[in-house]
């Protein structure tokens, strides 16, 4: 039974992201993944700065973040679009993270030895795919990070929720299930 961390890359109060990441978690759990999920709220850290970090080292969150990615074999982030990319929060987060290393670690290693999976939901008709690509950037070429191919991506996300939280379109519910059916399949191999 593969671990699978899962995060928004927003905490806005009612953020579309949240409430992808909310059925992302609860899909992830019904394919027998054993999931944590997580709000970055309770992760706070400042702005990414090298004088910052030289002077007054990692922030004991980004040591949380790291040591929680990797404790999980896969990890699935709902990242919102902000003005065409990543949130600031979400890269913040994947930078802090990637700066963390523990004595005999080798660099980055909460990004390998385990998959990465990407959703949006956003109220555009792009469907925070933008995000999506600027993220896989960061994760992949960046950090080295493993992406599988499958994404869920959920256009007017404003209109896309029912009152009990559930995505209204077979198709946005279709791509979010085969997401995290690829998601768990691949963080199996390292299980």
């Amino acid at each position: 039974m593969p671990r699978i961390l899962v995060f928004a890359g927003s905490i806005r109060s009612g953020s579309f992201n949240a409430r992808l990441a909310a059925l992302a978690a609860a899909e992830l759990a019904r394919l027998d993944a054993e999931v944590t999920h997580i709000s970055l709220a309770d992760y706070p850290m400042p702005i990414y700065d090298g004088d910052l970090e030289a002077d007054s080292g990692q922030p004991d969150n980004a040591l949380k973040l790291k040591r929680l990615f990797c404790a999980h074999q896969g990890i699935f982030i709902a990242g919102p679009e902000y003005n065409a990319g990543v949130t600031p929060l979400l890269k913040n987060t994947i930078d802090w993270v990637s700066r963390v290393r523990e004595a005999g670690e080798p660099p980055l290693a909460a990004y390998r030895n385990r998959v990465f999976a990407l959703g949006s939901a956003s109220p555009g008709g792009y469907a925070g795919m933008r995000s999506q690509i600027a993220t896989r950037q960061s994760l992949e070429l960046g950090c080295g990070a493993h992406m599988i191919p499958e994404t869920c991506a959920v256009p007017a996300a404003h209109q896309a929720f029912d009152e009990a939280g559930n995505l209204k379109d077979e198709r946005a519910r279709a791509s979010l299930i085969a997401c995290c059916k690829s998601l768990v399949e691949k963080a199996k191999a390292y299980s």
